[in-house]
């Protein structure tokens, strides 16, 4: 598993609540970053933010699609906007969790996406 996100705090502490139950292979602190890792490593799913500078995280998982990446893409992001999470969906996203939900939804959102279903944390 690939984490990708511009805060390494945030990277830290989801690396940390995965830990003990997924092999996390590397973390990225941008999306540049992230896709030449995601290229090397071909992680069997990226946990990727939405708002990062130079490339969002959408645009990432665009570019990674376009690449031919087949990893299973979690959004993990402070927006709980219904357009946001369906623009992550058009963009081969099949999971999204909202960052405060994270130790309670993200292994869940792993767990669906590695079986190929949707997860969608309850927002508001």
């Amino acid at each position: 598993m690939l984490l990708v996100d511009d805060n390494e705090a945030m990277l830290a502490r989801t690396a940390a609540v995965l830990a003990p139950a997924c092999d996390v292979v590397g973390t990225a602190c941008n999306g540049v970053a992230a896709h030449e890792a995601a290229s090397k490593l071909r992680p069997d799913v990226i946990v990727l933010d939405i708002s990062m500078p130079g490339m969002t995280g959408i645009e990432l998982a665009i570019r990674l699609r376009e690449g031919g990446s087949n990893a299973a893409l979690v959004f993990l992001t402070v927006h709980d906007d219904e357009e946001l999470i369906l623009a992550a969906q058009d963009a081969g996203g099949i999971g999204y969790v909202v960052k405060p939900r994270l130790g309670t939804d993200l292994l869940r959102a792993i767990l669906e996406a590695r079986a190929g279903r949707r997860f969608v944390s309850p927002i508001r």
